[in-house]
């Protein structure tokens, strides 16, 4: 880009900020995390690991709660366990996380 189109390109920025000015309202989300976070919970618990088959799960863990899919190509499952859930790719792992305290 040169020096010429940069400026206009700063130019249209400029204007377009001051044409919103007041109009523009701003939004904020407070996010509140427990004392012991997500990956900290997750480091203490025994949790199926990445690339595990589906039978290795099974054998470890025994019979999920549910199981929702496959969806997609590729095609993606969740097995729901009671305070986990193990996503798969085909027959292999490859997230598992926890369902959130209550």
């Amino acid at each position: 880009m040169n020096k010429r189109t940069l400026k206009a390109v700063c130019a249209v920025t400029a204007l377009t900020a001051l044409a919103a000015g007041p109009f523009t309202a701003a939004t904020a989300e407070e996010v509140r995390v427990p004392v012991m976070s997500q990956a900290e919970r997750s480091a203490q618990e025994n949790l199926p690991r990445t690339g595990m088959s589906d039978a290795s799960v099974r054998n470890g863990w025994g019979e999920p709660r549910q199981i929702t899919g496959p969806v997609g190509d590729p095609p993606i499952s969740q097995w729901h366990y009671e305070g986990f859930v193990v996503y798969f790719e085909d027959d292999r792992v490859i997230h598992a996380v926890l369902k959130p305290e209550r």
